[in-house]
């Protein structure tokens, strides 16, 4: 299975993706299906997580690497590989080189976080950090590849990349034959197009929703212009589904296949990769848990059997605290709140003792006594508690005004 450059736009078809899953074998991980009986019992149908986020090098990008470099001639294997990424692909396409014993060179940008970049190494690729964005590293890796003759491996605009994305769709179909709806986040396109082949030529009656972030929603202005759009100022912690503009290719088989793209907010995001680690024991990034933040957001639209593809799990911890701290707060499991006492010794430990009773964990204390705002006896604090949900931080704010304080913020 090999494309030239003027074969790039060839149509993907079901025999791709059989071949690729042919050429997968014993290199890609069939990764497994687990069902989530919280996410059933909130969708009101069976929900089942297809883990990604346990393929080797913790995405799914290894299956479109492979199959891509697997089928370049020997001239063009003889020359090398380059590819410029953040993470997930950087790790698949060094992976897939390193398998094939073909020299690879990765271009990755001076921020991305040193685990991905060490890991990147580690699978046996050069890495060369530059530019301060993705597409500064893209256009560097690019103007290697034209001075070097190594082929540029896209992330995901190129058939072979797609039909190996779409050997996720074949075991999907395998591992769960009665599904009805399958969830999967969308960056570029190359997984969700790479799945709604396989699955819309053998089960054309599976619905098939692509889910992006909203502060990198490409795809529904482009498929509303009916061409692919750039969109300007992405804001999203999900970087793996962080892309300004959809693939040429991917993009004319998603607007014909895929049923739906939807968006989910950050909070979502948050929430979804929370209830992974705390539900599923999964740890999954922002990005793969888009299609969980999908059933959260909406869940009474799905029609069950329901197939989440948990696509990554390539998370650096420093992220991973910031967004758990933010899905706790997101589903109120935070409260934050400031209040004026008198000044006077033993006031914070009454205080203290106030939400001792109704069981809020402080984790913070701030005391200012020197506020021109504040009375002569009068001290401000604020606190940042552990509460239990909406209910619990109701209840100490109660409990608070019983005992006396008048919280001011």
């Amino acid at each position: 299975m090999s494309y030239s450059t003027a074969d790039s736009f060839r149509p993907v078809t079901l025999d791709d993706v059989r071949g690729a899953q042919k050429m997968l074998s014993g290199v890609a991980r069939v990764t497994a299906m687990e069902g989530s009986r919280h996410l059933s019992q909130t969708v009101g149908a069976p929900v089942h997580l297809k883990c990604e986020n346990l393929q080797r090098t913790g995405s799914f990008k290894l299956r479109g690497a492979y199959v891509r470099i697997a089928g370049l001639l020997p001239e063009e294997r003889a020359a090398g590989v380059v590819a410029a990424s953040a993470g997930n692909h950087a790790q698949g396409v060094a992976l897939a080189s390193a398998l094939l014993g073909v020299r690879s060179t990765v271009f990755m940008p001076k921020g991305a976080p040193l685990p991905k970049v060490s890991a990147t190494r580690e699978y046996g690729a050069e890495v060369r950090l530059h530019g301060q964005v993705v597409d500064e590293t893209l256009a560097a890796a690019q103007e290697y590849a034209a001075e070097t003759g190594a082929v540029f491996i896209h992330p995901f605009d190129h058939p072979d990349i797609i039909a190996g994305q779409g050997t996720v769709g074949l075991e999907i179909l395998e591992q769960c034959p009665e599904v009805r709806t399958i969830l999967v986040g969308v960056g570029g396109g190359g997984l969700a197009a790479g799945i709604a082949v396989a699955v819309k030529a053998l089960r054309p009656d599976v619905r098939v929703v692509g889910v992006q972030a909203a502060g990198a929603a490409a795809y529904p202005p482009s498929l509303a212009a009916g061409r692919p759009v750039s969109v300007e100022n992405l804001a999203t912690m999900a970087d793996g589904i962080k892309v300004g503009r959809p693939g040429d290719v991917p993009f004319g088989i998603v607007g014909e296949l895929v049923d739906e793209v939807r968006t989910v907010s950050e909070d979502e995001l948050s929430a979804a990769l929370l209830l992974c680690l705390e539900r599923a024991k999964l740890v999954v990034e922002p990005a793969g848990a888009s299609p969980v933040a999908a059933l959260l957001s909406e869940p009474g639209v799905f029609e069950g059997p329901v197939v989440a593809v948990l696509s990554g799990g390539n998370v650096d911890p420093v992220l991973m605290e910031r967004v758990l701290r933010h899905g706790m707060a997101a589903q109120g499991r935070y409260l934050a709140v400031r209040l004026r006492l008198t000044d006077r010794p033993g006031a914070l430990a009454t205080l203290l003792g106030a939400l001792s009773v109704v069981d809020a964990n402080v984790l913070d204390v701030s005391h200012v006594r020197t506020d021109p705002r504040l009375g002569l006896t009068e001290a401000e604090v604020e606190l940042h508690l552990e509460t239990k949900g909406p209910a619990h931080c109701a209840e100490v704010g109660q409990a608070l005004r019983e005992a006396g304080y008048t919280v001011i913020g």
